[in-house]
C-alpha cells in the first residue's frame, strides 16, 4: 500500500520533466523586459550622466526600445522611442528574421549591446576630424571640437548609425553625425 503513493509521485516527476522539456523544445522564447542603466560623462566632464535603455514589448510589432539620458541633476536631457518594427526593418538582409523567436533574440541583442564601450565616444569629435557629408549641423561640429565633450552613437539598423552629444551653446543634446 505504501508503495502505491511513491509509484504516484515518481509517476508526476517524470511527467512534469518531460513537459519542462517539450516546453522548451517549442522554439518558444521567453522574454523579460531589459532595463538597463550607466552612468557616463556625457554633458559635462566633471559629472556623469546616466543613461537608460528599455526594452518592453511581448511581441516584435509590440517592442519599444525607450533610450534616456539624464544629466547629474536628474534632469531628462534626451529621450528617443524606437520602435522594434524600425529596427527590424532596416537590418542586414542576410540576417534571416522571418520567425517570430528570431526577431525577438535579435531586438534582445540589439539591447544588450546598446551600451557597449564602443557606442561611447571619448571625445565626439577629434581635433583632426573634418565634417562631411553626414554631419547634418557643422557649427555643432566645430563645438565639440573645442569643448572636447563626449559623444554616444546608436544604430538604428544596418546601415544607419545615430551620433548624439550635447550642445553647450543650445544648452541640449543634438545629432552630430549620422551615417552608416
Amino acid at each position: 500500500m505504501r508503495k502505491l503513493p511513491i509509484f504516484i509521485v515518481c509517476c508526476f516527476i517524470v511527467f512534469s520533466a518531460c513537459q519542462s522539456k517539450q516546453g522548451k523544445e517549442s522554439g518558444a522564447v521567453e522574454f523579460k523586459n531589459i532595463n538597463q542603466s550607466v552612468a557616463k560623462s556625457f554633458s559635462d566632464l566633471k559629472t556623469l550622466d546616466t543613461f537608460k535603455i528599455e526594452l518592453t514589448g511581448r511581441k516584435p510589432e509590440e517592442m519599444v526600445l525607450n533610450f534616456t539620458i539624464k544629466n547629474a541633476e536628474g534632469k531628462e536631457i534626451y529621450n528617443t522611442k524606437i520602435k522594434g518594427t524600425e529596427l527590424l526593418g532596416s537590418t542586414d538582409p542576410n540576417i534571416d528574421l522571418s520567425k517570430e523567436k528570431d526577431q525577438i533574440v535579435f531586438l534582445k541583442t540589439i539591447a544588450d549591446d546598446f551600451f557597449s564601450d564602443e557606442n561611447f565616444l571619448e571625445p565626439a569629435v577629434m581635433q583632426e576630424d573634418k565634417p562631411d557629408k553626414y554631419t547634418p549641423d557643422k557649427a555643432l561640429y566645430e563645438e565639440l571640437k573645442k569643448s572636447g565633450l563626449n559623444g554616444f552613437k546608436y544604430r538604428l539598423g544596418k546601415e544607419n548609425n545615430i551620433y548624439i552629444a550635447w550642445s553647450e551653446k543650445e544648452q541640449k543634446v543634438k545629432v552630430y553625425y549620422n551615417c552608416c
